[in-house]
């Protein structure tokens, strides 16, 4: 089954869902936008429409897409809008982008539940949107954290964000 979801910068993304059981693969991409096959530079830009997002292929046996959810909701800011920390731009806004009813239904509930809960103040804003297409980023995106775990993105971004993951969802680990 797949998922996709934006939370931001994929790298980001990218790193927190390889590491859970029951994913078979995550490939970082572009979604959303009109340009058919867009390079990084043009979606950079902010003005495709296309989010940076990560499309993930997994087993429901193993994981659910309710957990998948869980995990997406923990690993981004909901109620930023414009973007992911210092990740500013339409390209970066957070969105779950459904491929079916089944998923619509479950993504709903699941922000629901989330805004309900009181964890936080402000009003979630993380969309939720149907799916329309993605495209496969540069060879250089696809498993970023693992090949550059030194570069100073990845310590200062991504590692707080999988230690959070780790320490939240550590039985769902691999």
């Amino acid at each position: 089954m797949q998922a996709t979801f934006a939370g931001g910068c994929f790298w980001c993304s990218d790193a927190v869902f390889r590491m859970l059981k029951g994913v078979k693969s995550v490939v970082a991409g572009y979604s959303g936008g009109e340009a058919e096959s867009p390079t990084y530079e043009e979606v950079s830009g902010g003005v495709t429409g296309h989010h940076e997002a990560i499309q993930i292929e997994y087993d429901p046996d193993k994981v659910s897409y309710k957990e998948l959810l869980d995990i997406f909701w923990a690993s981004h800011n909901p109620t930023q809008s414009g973007g992911q920390g210092n990740d500013i731009g339409s390209q970066y806004e957070a969105a779950i982008l459904y491929h079916n009813e089944e998923q619509k239904r479950l993504a709903e509930n699941s922000k629901k539940a989330l805004g309900e809960s009181g964890k936080y103040k402000e009003k979630i804003v993380t969309e939720i949107l149907p799916y329309k297409n993605f495209y496969k980023a540069e060879d250089y995106h696809q498993n970023y954290y693992s090949k550059n775990p030194s570069a100073p993105y990845c310590k200062v971004v991504i590692d707080p964000k999988v230690a959070k993951i780790k320490a939240e969802f550590g039985d769902k680990l691999k």
